[in-house]
């Protein structure tokens, strides 16, 4: 994992908490942050990569929008640490 992913992971995992303890307007808040920091890693990904973003976006959007906070959560806990994960090993 390189320098630059730990605090996108970092900061996936505390919006997560966020959205678990109902504070999700400040989770929101930091969300948007999260994906303007993740967004430029994924760019420059392989296609298969990219597909499997867009395809947690929407689903974290998806969730957002039914104001579904633990679905927000597990997506962003689970789904996007491991995309960060695997595609940024080293």
């Amino acid at each position: 994992m390189t320098d630059v992913t730990s605090p996108v992971i970092d900061t996936a995992r505390h919006c997560a908490r966020l959205f678990r303890l109902g504070r999700d307007i400040e989770a929101s808040l930091s969300m948007v942050d999260l994906i303007d920091t993740a967004m430029p890693l994924m760019t420059s990904r392989p296609a298969t990569e990219q597909a499997e973003w867009t395809r947690i976006l929407s689903a974290i959007l998806g969730c957002q929008e039914r104001q579904d906070w633990l679905g927000v959560a597990d997506w962003l806990e689970v789904e996007l640490v491991e995309l960060v994960k695997t595609t940024h090993a080293i």
